[in-house]
């Protein structure tokens, strides 16, 4: 749930003698901010002066950039979840120094199918399948994605035909259950190769300051502290056990030189609550090696000694990427 006002109370009471107003809105995980224009707009529109629209948020005195998934900054902008999360929303005065331009629904839209082209391009090296989809599909596809349609998505995107990934954890927790996994999978599996390179795009920001809480996480005031690091993950060798961790120390080797060194994960059990098991990871290395304080991906912070193969298939957004959002403590910031 997300909280948005106008501007600042103090200058929205100047602008109105009205009650200031404060709207608590559902906005899917999935999606982007520039969506919720149309919910939003009602509500202020007798505070706006004459002009042209251009909606934007900002969080803590940082504009959000439009074309990350909703969810996606919310788990790098709060290690510890707020809840709502109190956004302002403006429709003057563009940032253009800090965020590309966006002219609404069609910004969105074409960032969204770019993005897909390009992960088709690094799971089997051609778009031609996005690229050659049928208009009315097209726009199916983007309105089960605005809308957050589940069931709408994945009867479009199944054309695709972009690979799927065998599910480890079934086979290594319940061998039983590999059989079913791969009689619900047989009609996509056969018609499309499972793929071997998988679309990672990864938020990444540097911290000097130690912490054990995630309520004493430091907040970040600019997007130059963030290294974006978009970087497939090759996943090669047959009958080899793929963890996320594996995954992490390829898109990182700056993290993780020499595998065979003395790097140790250590997982530490948290209570309980009542939305997930969470779980705590520090990676450590008796050589000074940076450490992992924090790792999100939709909303949860998994083991990393999970398939990796589990995370992609559950966890990937609708642009085939899977997003991840890292805090590493480090003495000096990890260039991408």
């Amino acid at each position: 749930m997300i909280g948005v006002e106008l501007l600042s109370k103090r200058l929205y009471m100047m602008l109105l003698s009205t009650d200031y107003v404060f709207v608590l809105i559902l906005a899917p995980r999935i999606g982007y901010l520039p969506l919720l224009s149309s919910q939003l707009k009602p509500f202020f529109c007798g505070a706006l002066p004459p002009g042209v629209d251009t909606i934007w948020f900002e969080y803590k005195g940082l504009p959000l950039k439009w074309y990350i998934p909703t969810g996606v900054l919310f788990d790098l902008l709060c290690a510890e979840p707020e809840r709502p999360w109190n956004l302002t929303v403006h429709f003057r005065g563009y940032p253009g120094n800090i965020l590309i331009p966006c002219d609404g629904e069609d910004s969105v839209k074409w960032s969204y199918i770019n993005s897909l082209k390009e992960a088709a391009y690094i799971i089997h090296g051609s778009s031609k399948n996005v690229m050659n989809m049928s208009h009315p599909d097209q726009v199916e596809l983007w309105r089960s994605v605005m809308n957050g349609k589940l069931e709408l998505y994945n009867r479009i995107s199944s054309k695709l035909k972009l690979g799927i990934l065998g599910d480890e954890f079934s086979a290594r927790s319940n061998p039983s259950s590999l059989k079913s996994q791969q009689s619900v999978n047989e009609t996509e599996a056969t018609a499309a190769p499972k793929a071997s390179r998988i679309p990672v795009r990864l938020y990444l920001w540097t911290i000097d300051d130690d912490f054990d809480d995630l309520e004493a996480a430091p907040n970040f005031d600019s997007w130059d502290q963030i290294s974006y690091i978009n970087r497939p993950v090759e996943i090669n060798g047959e009958g080899k056990y793929f963890t996320l961790l594996d995954a992490v120390k390829s898109i990182l080797p700056e993290l993780y030189p020499d595998s065979s060194n003395t790097i140790k994960a250590e997982i530490k059990k948290e209570e309980i609550t009542e939305e997930t098991t969470v779980e705590s990871v520090e990676t450590e290395s008796t050589s000074g090696h940076p450490v992992i304080k924090l790792l999100r991906i939709q909303g949860i912070k998994p083991k990393m000694d999970i398939p990796f193969s589990w995370v992609v298939n559950n966890l990937m957004n609708p642009d085939y990427f899977l997003h991840i959002c890292l805090y590493i403590k480090a003495p000096k910031p990890i260039s991408p």
